[in-house]
């Protein structure tokens, strides 16, 4: 593993691919595939996403604003990790989001 070091405010925010319209990123880290593994996720007001899963486990911290997920809703501050193979969702966002989330194995 090599050291990654980014400074998230020289990085510009992008749409986020697979991703509902209106939903922006910034990759602060890419696997080898050069899929992105941790990104800052940003949710427009009125987000809505399908329950999915992924192979990999998925790590959730709530920078800002807060999300609906599962009957339960995760404000800032709240750290979540999901298993990979497990559903999770669907996700809502009434007043939008900034996440911190991590792909990792």
């Amino acid at each position: 593993m090599q050291e990654v070091m980014v400074k998230t405010s020289d990085i510009t925010w992008e749409p986020a691919a697979n991703y509902p319209a209106g939903t922006s990123w910034k990759i602060l880290d890419r696997g080898t595939e050069g899929e992105p593994k941790a990104v800052l996720l940003k949710l427009a007001a009125g987000f809505e996403m399908s329950a999915h899963s992924h192979i990999y486990a998925e790590h959730h911290y709530v920078i800002s604003g807060e999300y609906d997920s599962q009957g339960e809703r995760f404000r800032a501050g709240t750290y979540r990790v999901i298993p990979k193979h497990v559903d999770h969702g669907p996700f809502r966002s009434t007043q939008g989001a900034e996440l911190l989330v991590i792909w990792a194995e």
